[in-house]
């Protein structure tokens, strides 16, 4: 069979269910039947206004970026049947950012699921293959599709420097709220606070191993400086503002989620009195083998984040209930049915489920 079935966005809220070539992969690259595609915050956008940021959709593209599957074909070096998490970032390799080991800042680079660039919801991927991270054979490839955030969660815990002992508070808890929370646990943090204004949120960030929650809309955050680094995962305003004056004198204060709007108030005055540390993190550079790592060794759970399960056929009402249904953590899409037939053998049927 030369094609697939695949879920493309032609503009605000209109996905359709088409059949596209499956691609053949390059030299040095394999070939992956995607079996599970976690929904993250710019899916929503595009499928809900058609841009993300500064990049429109322009032509029919189908989304997703987090994505886990199986080697189906390839030159060999990562055998067919091999699990794999896929990295959708990939650089040029040749710009001063790639060569300096920054390649997330590639300016050169193209993201699967980033329009025009096709993504995981094709059924189907051609990868370098040095950017599909091989995962242990039991490892379930829902899991496997959420490798991608934590490798984000990773990436800003490693550039706050959180260490051990630290006293870390992490404003949102959101699926990247959570994955921070958990990451900054495994590499020793002291005492965690997280913060939001879900309480079913907060309550799985106190599964998860925080030591306190706190629901902001009831009772603010006390100003003092009580920690030693502060992880905004809302990218709301107030929320960064309200973390910078919780950090203890020569502290650090790292922006993970991603603003509304392109201009962000910061009170300067007070974190130059306080010789703060204002980090940013963007995406990831070399976090992926650690990040399987931490999951497959269970130091981070990855499974109770995921909220509900569509098949690709029903990748609609996926996009709509991650959009606007805020009991939802993460949605995944499983374009092939677990242990089930594959569309590269014939047809392939699933049957919605909600829930974990």
């Amino acid at each position: 069979m030369n094609d697939a079935t695949a879920a493309i966005l032609h503009g605000p809220k209109d996905v359709r269910i088409e059949r596209r070539p499956i691609p053949l992969p390059a030299p040095g690259e394999v070939l992956v039947e995607i079996g599970a595609v976690g929904l993250c915050g710019s899916d929503l956008h595009y499928y809900a206004h058609g841009e993300n940021g500064p990049n429109v959709l322009r032509t029919p593209t189908a989304l997703g970026h987090e994505a886990a599957g199986t080697v189906v074909a390839g030159d060999g070096t990562l055998p067919a049947g091999t699990r794999v998490a896929i990295e959708p970032a990939i650089p040029c390799g040749r710009c001063r950012a790639c060569r300096a080991g920054r390649y997330n800042q590639c300016p050169h680079g193209r993201c699967f699921g980033s329009p025009p660039t096709h993504g995981a919801l094709t059924g189907h991927l051609a990868v370098p293959q040095e950017f599909a991270h091989p995962l242990p054979d039991d490892f379930p490839l829902t899991s496997g599709a959420l490798i991608e955030p934590l490798a984000v969660a990773l990436h800003a815990v490693r550039r706050g420097g959180v260490a051990a002992g630290d006293r870390v508070l992490v404003t949102g808890a959101g699926p990247i709220g959570l994955l921070v929370l958990q990451a900054a646990r495994a590499v020793g943090a002291g005492e965690t606070v997280v913060t939001d204004v879900n309480p079913g949120r907060l309550a799985h960030a106190r599964r998860l191993g925080a030591d306190r929650t706190l629901d902001t809309s009831r009772e603010p955050l006390p100003q003092e400086p009580l920690f030693d680094i502060a992880l905004d995962c809302s990218g709301i305003e107030a929320a960064l503002t309200t973390a910078a004056h919780a950090v203890r004198p020569g502290g650090t204060l790292v922006a993970v989620g991603n603003p509304p709007q392109p201009r962000t108030t910061l009170p300067l005055a007070w974190m130059q009195r306080q010789e703060l540390s204002l980090v940013t993190a963007f995406r990831y550079a070399g976090e992926f083998p650690a990040a399987v790592s931490l999951a497959a060794t269970g130091r981070v759970d990855l499974e109770s984040l995921i909220t509900a399960r569509f098949p690709l056929e029903r990748s609609a009402d996926a996009l709509q209930t991650a959009l606007t249904d805020p009991a939802q953590l993460k949605v995944v899409i499983e374009p092939i049915e677990p242990n089930g037939p594959n569309e590269l053998d014939g047809p392939n049927e699933l049957d919605g489920r909600i829930g974990p």
